[in-house]
């Protein structure tokens, strides 16, 4: 069995896909790996692909103060992407791309045995969830899958440019809030 040392090491040295030609960083994943909760991303921008952690431009503040309005930071959950390296221009994750990065996270979920799973945005929970899944239409809503809640919601970079969708992103973390105190064996 793979350690979470060894995976990231060999994840480092990806070259299953054009995006590791043109990566600064591999974008692997942060936060506590014991923890009960896994946030899924698209992939990198251009502030994660410099600094190689997942969601620490302006998106990533603001999923830092959503966390922090349900008594969570970064030290309680688990946070990564469908893709370890940035798109050119932040496009969306081409299909191949993404399937060549599942197998790490795939590992890392393995590894992680998250009760809860929150896609963030478009692109993870039609990766996680369902193809067909609507974020403006399912957000907040929570799917039961092998015994794993999967919720999505609003990608934070998505509520950047569209803030009328904040009070439903908003009602998402309060919804998981109260999930976690249903099913989550780990004090938070």
């Amino acid at each position: 069995m793979v350690t979470w040392e060894e995976l990231e090491a060999r994840c480092r040295q990806c070259q299953n896909c054009p995006l590791s030609e043109t990566r600064t960083n591999v974008v692997f994943g942060v936060g506590n790996r014991q923890a009960d909760i896994l946030f899924i991303g698209e992939g990198p921008g251009e502030q994660e692909d410099l600094q190689g952690e997942p969601f620490v431009g302006p998106a990533g503040k603001l999923l830092d103060l959503m966390l922090s309005l349900i008594d969570l930071d970064r030290s309680k959950v688990y946070i990564a992407n469908i893709v370890k390296c940035r798109p050119p221009q932040n496009r969306d994750p081409l299909p191949a791309e993404s399937e060549a990065c599942m197998p790490w996270l795939r590992e890392q979920f393995r590894l992680l045995r998250p009760k809860i799973v929150v896609c963030l945005g478009r692109i993870a929970a039609q990766r996680m969830i369902r193809p067909d899944f609507s974020v403006t239409k399912e957000h907040g809503t929570f799917i039961e899958k092998n015994g794993i809640l999967f919720m999505g919601t609003f990608h934070p970079a998505a509520l950047l440019r569209q803030p009328q969708n904040k009070p439903e992103a908003f009602g998402d973390f309060v919804a998981l809030r109260d999930k976690i105190g249903e099913v989550c064996v780990h004090t938070y």
